[in-house]
């Protein structure tokens, strides 16, 4: 197979031509590799503290958080590696691991540069359409969370959190957090 290809691939397909961990992240949409480079510093911070206090939440109610190797598996054209994903006790049966089967009850995609418009456009849809009933993008320029949540089917216009807000999930009750303290101290 030429490595070229980058449409119309199977998540067969990317193990065969990548049978390494070389810490990119490869994904499928509708088919089409989507590649992106290693985070940066910044996301990373944001994510350990997003995972750790899922976490913590899992322990404490039930449930499992996962870091971006855990993949998603929604079709064998559509695998995606979110950054941060809970499943929740009741549906822990979704999980193969290396990946999910089907819907997590919570997906969180942290921005950067190259993958933003893809985590706004692309995989939002994707989620959408496997049900994922709750949706965090974490805008790292401007220091925001927005919440998509399903309604009918369909993500509604999403609930928009700052610095000074409380992040709190309908997904899993209980569940709360500071904006501010997830984002760490304000950059200049």
């Amino acid at each position: 197979m030429a490595t070229e290809r980058t449409t119309g691939l199977t998540y067969d397909d990317l193990l065969e031509m990548f049978p390494e961990e070389d810490k990119v992240r490869r994904e499928l949409i509708g088919g089409e590799l989507l590649v992106s480079p290693p985070p940066t510093i910044r996301h990373e911070a944001v994510f350990r503290e997003i995972l750790g206090r899922l976490w913590l939440y899992g322990r404490e109610h039930g449930g499992e958080a996962y870091g971006s190797r855990a993949g998603v598996f929604f079709t064998d054209r559509d695998r995606v590696e979110p950054d941060v994903l809970f499943v929740r006790a009741e549906h822990l049966d979704r999980v193969e691991l290396p990946s999910i089967r089907g819907g997590p009850d919570l997906v969180v995609e942290i921005s950067s540069p190259t993958t933003r418009v893809r985590d706004l456009v692309g995989k939002k849809d994707l989620y959408e359409l496997h049900g994922v009933p709750e949706y965090w993008f974490v805008d790292l320029d401007s220091d925001e969370i927005r919440i998509y949540r399903l309604e009918e089917g369909r993500y509604a216009s999403p609930v928009l959190l700052g610095r000074d807000d409380m992040l709190e999930s309908l997904v899993l009750p209980g569940f709360s957090a500071s904006v501010g303290e997830i984002f760490g101290p304000p950059t200049a």
